[in-house]
């Protein structure tokens, strides 16, 4: 479909995750928002909400989210009685997901950070376990995360569907 250099691409992901402190879902949309017209703002916003696996939740990596943003750009269901893009759009969903899985052992943030048990702190809002507040961007952060490796494997998969459709 596309003639992208997917490593540059990988690296990119890498680079707005580790410089430049974008979450792990932004980070994998900015790496090939260009592709589909979308400008860094809008393409920023949208996968926003999606770090910490969802607003800190631990649930669904931010990475592997940012491959199904644009795994909805890749293959749009825009109309909900076309069910034809709807099962492209999800089969293509499940296939990068179990891509990443396949390499990583799952697709959920807290198991890929290897938080086991409760995660409750003082500042838990509705039973959610962690505060929205982002954690501070150290060394000693990026030591014990493997977000940034996550980022590139997900920036690597969603770059091989884009450039074989």
């Amino acid at each position: 479909m596309r003639d992208i250099d997917i490593e540059e691409r990988v690296a990119k992901a890498r680079k707005l995750f580790k410089e430049e402190g974008y979450n792990c879902c932004q980070a994998v949309v900015l790496a090939y928002n260009d592709i589909f017209n979308i400008d860094d703002t809008t393409a920023a916003s949208l996968a926003s909400g999606f770090g910490g696996g969802m607003g800190r939740m631990r649930e669904v990596c931010g990475s592997v989210s940012g491959m199904v943003l644009l795994a909805g750009l890749l293959k749009p269901a825009t109309d909900p009685s076309d069910k034809t893009a709807r099962t492209g759009n999800y089969a293509l969903v499940q296939e990068v997901a179990g891509e990443f899985e396949d390499i990583n052992g799952s697709i959920i943030c807290k198991e890929l950070l290897g938080i086991t048990g409760a995660i409750k702190s003082s500042d838990s809002i509705h039973g959610i376990p962690e505060s929205p507040v982002p954690s501070d961007r150290t060394p000693d952060y990026y030591k014990k995360r493997p977000c940034e490796e996550l980022v590139g494997i997900s920036a690597r998969i969603i770059g091989e569907k884009i450039k074989s459709l």
